[in-house]
């Protein structure tokens, strides 16, 4: 065989190996799910998400497209809490048994996190959008991303257990990281703990208990119900006896309201991506927190 005919082999080689290489094919519920799987998975995972960062996670559409990525999947990832219950229906129409409930390729990534606002009592429509098992803004607090991780970690060892150490150490890579940055930003709102804000929505609990901020009130008068002249007004009277100077919305709702709010007050609306991908200048789920800080300091001026 000559030199030449040696050389074509061996790259005819490289390349069906290469392509026989098993990618764990990943499908999130959402766009920060979708980063953190890439970075626990690296390179032996490629990920599909099936909403986009600027996206309601309440509002998404299910669409054959979304069906098809199920179909083909691993593993499927979800916020869970009933905010991504669409996720339901698609995993039952791709018909993968991989991805039912209890099957080692599903994934909740809320196991574990210490929940927020479990409702109390009798639960029905009159309430709003109540979410039974606790709210389930918990991506909002960068903490909860370790336990996120942690849940992706497991579901991908499932997947792929000669993987494992893989994984387990682009887990602790993501881990480290997360602790460097949550400890930089815990310094810089220190200065604003206690700063009472509005949000329009109740997605903010989470974010509001780990840096030491007041959530006040919402525009919404109740979870998903749109806000009334008369509720709006309350929240002017509330906003100038308290003097509240800052209206936290997400980028996906309305602006009348936080406008019309900010133009009775003098407050500054700061308005935040709360996923990945839901501005040109959020792409990863880091940077969700970098904006919203930004904005914050802004806006309240110290």
């Amino acid at each position: 065989m000559t030199m030449e005919k040696i050389i074509l082999a061996a790259a005819a080689l490289a390349f069906w190996a290469g392509a026989a290489r098993a990618e764990i094919k990943v499908v999130t519920a959402s766009s920060d799910l979708k980063y953190l799987c890439e970075r626990v998975g690296g390179a032996e995972v490629k990920v599909e998400s099936l909403a986009s960062g600027d996206q309601d996670l309440h509002m998404v559409e299910p669409r054959p497209s979304l069906v098809y990525k199920l179909k083909k999947a691993d593993l499927v990832v979800r916020v869970g809490l009933d905010l991504d219950m669409w996720v339901d229906s698609l995993i039952n129409a791709a018909r993968n048994p991989r991805l039912f409930y209890g099957q080692p390729g599903y994934v909740d990534a809320s196991v574990g996190v210490p929940l927020l606002e479990k409702p109390e009592g009798k639960v029905d429509a009159s309430m709003g959008d109540i979410h039974i098992y606790g709210n389930p803004h918990y991506w909002l607090d960068p903490a909860n991303a370790k336990i996120m991780a942690a849940n992706v970690l497991a579901g991908l060892k499932r997947a792929a257990p000669d993987k494992a150490a893989v994984f387990e150490a682009n887990c602790a890579g993501f881990i480290k990281e997360t602790d460097e940055r949550l400890a930089g930003w815990q310094d810089r709102m220190a200065k604003y703990k206690g700063l009472k804000v509005i949000t329009y929505h109740s997605s903010w609990p989470y974010f509001a208990a780990r840096f030491g901020l007041d959530v006040a009130g919402h525009v919404e008068p109740k979870p998903g119900i749109p806000p009334s002249a008369s509720h709006l007004n309350g929240l002017v009277k509330k906003m100038k006896a308290e003097n509240i100077k800052v209206i936290l919305t997400e980028s996906y709702y309305p602006r009348k309201g936080p406008d019309f709010l900010a133009g009775k007050t003098g407050a500054a609306v700061v308005t935040a991506a709360v996923s990945a991908g839901g501005a040109k200048d959020v792409k990863t789920y880091f940077d969700v927190f970098d904006r919203v800080i930004e904005g914050l300091e802004k806006a309240a001026g110290k």
